[in-house]
């Protein structure tokens, strides 16, 4: 899956490069994993602004913004959270698309409504936003790997489905 995220990687770089649109993450259960990937392509600076790691629902609704009461209500580990996470990272990074992540990836951590394995991923813009649910468990290693893999699928699909320039 290495070789797969840097094909990706290089993939992002082609749309974003000189476009003069920015992406940033805001990653839980990833840890930066698809920031890591993000930048596995020379030149990333040019369009990746950064990342926030929001380990804790505290980091979530601190640099986030994202109502406490929602996490509370939802569970940190929901769609309605990881949506949260694209808006709130575009709004604190100052950016034009975010990739979010937010789940249980093991070995602790799931409870019996939401197991290990559910991960849940999102991306886009400030006019549209989509996701995506893993709910396979296959270790810690493995389903931070395909949670990685699927966040950076995402991305350039969404770039790809939504080409535009940040003059038009």
């Amino acid at each position: 899956m290495e070789l797969e995220n840097k094909v990706l990687s290089r993939e992002l770089q082609q749309h974003l490069y000189e476009s003069e649109l920015t992406l940033g993450t805001a990653e839980s259960c990833t840890g930066g994993r698809i920031a890591e990937a993000i930048i596995a392509t020379p030149g990333a600076s040019e369009y990746f602004k950064g990342g926030i790691i929001c380990y804790t629902d505290e980091i979530k609704t601190r640099l986030l913004n994202i109502d406490s009461k929602l996490i509370e209500e939802k569970n940190a580990v929901s769609e309605e959270v990881a949506i949260e996470m694209v808006k709130g990272a575009i709004e604190t990074l100052n950016v034009d698309f975010a990739i979010s992540a937010t789940g249980f990836a093991g070995p602790g951590g799931g409870t019996k409504e939401i197991p290990i394995g559910t991960i849940w991923l999102a991306c886009g813009n400030k006019d549209e936003i989509i996701t995506h649910k893993l709910e396979e468990d296959e270790g810690r290693d493995v389903n931070l790997s395909v949670a990685t893999s699927k966040a950076m699928q995402m991305i350039v699909k969404f770039i790809i489905d939504h080409e535009i320039t940040k003059n038009s």
